[in-house]
């Protein structure tokens, strides 16, 4: 993390002072890094680097059960890991600096679609019930990586300061887990960014 901090305070200086595109930071679910940039009037899109939370155990204990290691594994425990997430996502802005009478700055309302990547690490640890003896094994590990991946949406407000080159933005959304089994995963943050 601190590298990251510091390579991009060493780009700040470099870069120019076009304001269109911008590069920060993103708190809440997923943690990430942010690049957002204008294709067109109010259209944008965001390239979002990070890590994601994990789903609940419950949602792992199904997982385990749909594919165990055998007929008759049971889990005792588990543990998940933040993996990387990753997520590409366009949206529509709309201007509300008039409708919030602000003087100072601008405020841009927006909601959008996008395509998102995540991954956990899960650890079990499990035991086997013998058919014919009635005891348990001596307990078993196994690790896992879940791969979650599907589409989402969201929506939020993004204030850009004038004429100093951040704006802050806050937004809520969904998550929609296509791949390895339906999933809905609700979704927001805050953070800043450096326009440039």
């Amino acid at each position: 993390m601190r590298l990251l901090v510091t390579a991009l305070l060493l780009l700040l200086p470099i870069l120019g002072q076009a304001q269109e595109r911008g590069l920060g930071l993103r708190f809440g679910d997923p943690f990430s890094i942010s690049y957002k940039d204008v294709v067109k009037d109010y259209l944008t899109y965001e390239i979002l680097m990070g890590s994601g939370s994990i789903n609940t155990d419950a949602y792992y204990q199904k997982s385990f059960a749909r594919r165990p290691p055998s007929s008759d594994a049971r889990v005792i425990s588990l543990t998940g890991t933040r993996g990387v997430a990753l997520s590409f996502r366009m949206a529509l802005h709309t201007d509300l600096t008039e409708a919030f009478e602000l003087e100072e700055g601008y405020l841009l309302g927006y909601a959008g679609l996008g395509a998102q990547f995540r991954t956990t690490q899960v650890n079990y640890q499990y035991t086997t019930i013998s058919d014919s003896i009635d005891f348990l094994k001596a307990i078993q590990l196994e690790n896992r990586t879940n791969g979650d991946l599907g589409p989402e949406a969201f929506l939020g407000a993004e204030y850009y300061f004038d004429p100093v080159p951040f704006s802050v933005f806050v937004e809520a959304g969904v998550f929609t887990e296509l791949i390895d089994r339906a999933h809905l995963k609700g979704q927001g943050g805050i953070g800043i960014r450096y326009l440039f």
